[in-house]
């Protein structure tokens, strides 16, 4: 955690279609204003000494907040759920049990479905363009286990917390919207399915994804857009 520019408000920085998408939708959720400003990953603006100023891994998101810049999605999301109760970003923890399932589930989205997004999204990234097509596959026959259990968890209601929308879901439409637009076989979740499209209505959503949509076309202009390549 760094320190943020006095007075600068809350900034998000962030590439477009990355999970920043996270924190900006639990930003417009909240009824936060909030600046955007773009991290610049074919120029290497990650990896630079300003970057790293802020997140010493180079990576997004990374928001400046309250003096400080906070970075990962999970704890993110929970300091914004704590800093701003009445926005309810998730449910009332009644108790430490309570607040530790809410973080196991957020990190069920970072640590278990996000690395498998980057395998089915990125492969060549992640084993190079020779096994690329070896890894997606892997990758998305893990995908079909781990969809199915929160298919099984939307049965009972249309969220992931049931009738209460959260952050959590959140989180989960970046993961299905990232693998749809790789290819990936999501008719076979028609729950899930479901959940993305209502997601879709929301007009937080729906404003943060019009920031990414202006955001990615300013970087397109300028030919500083990161387009990955489509494998399989």
């Amino acid at each position: 955690m760094g320190r943020s520019e006095s007075g600068a408000g809350i900034v998000l920085h962030m590439a477009p279609f990355t999970c920043a998408r996270v924190t900006a939708i639990a930003l417009e959720e909240a009824g936060l204003t909030f600046d955007t400003r773009p991290v610049r990953f074919v120029r290497g603006e990650h990896k630079s000494p300003e970057y790293r100023r802020l997140n010493p891994l180079g990576k997004v998101p990374a928001l400046a907040i309250d003096g400080v810049v906070l970075t990962e999605t999970v704890a993110i999301l929970t300091y914004l759920n704590d800093r701003f109760p009445e926005a309810h970003l998730l449910p009332e923890a009644l108790g430490l049990s309570d607040r530790a399932r809410h973080l196991a589930d957020l990190c069920f989205c970072s640590a278990t479905l996000h690395p498998i997004v980057t395998r089915i999204r990125l492969p060549a990234f992640v084993a190079g363009v020779e096994n690329a097509l070896i890894v997606k596959q892997a990758a998305e026959r893990s995908m079909d286990e781990y969809f199915q259990v929160v298919e099984d968890r939307l049965a009972a209601g249309s969220w992931w917390y049931g009738t209460q929308w959260s952050a959590m879901d959140g989180y989960l439409y970046w993961v299905f919207w990232r693998v749809e637009g790789a290819g990936y076989d999501v008719t076979r979740f028609p729950r899930l399915l479901a959940h993305a499209r209502a997601m879709e209505t929301r007009p937080a959503v729906q404003r943060a994804l019009a920031r990414e949509d202006a955001m990615q076309a300013a970087l397109e202009a300028e030919g500083s857009a990161f387009t990955p390549a489509r494998i399989g």
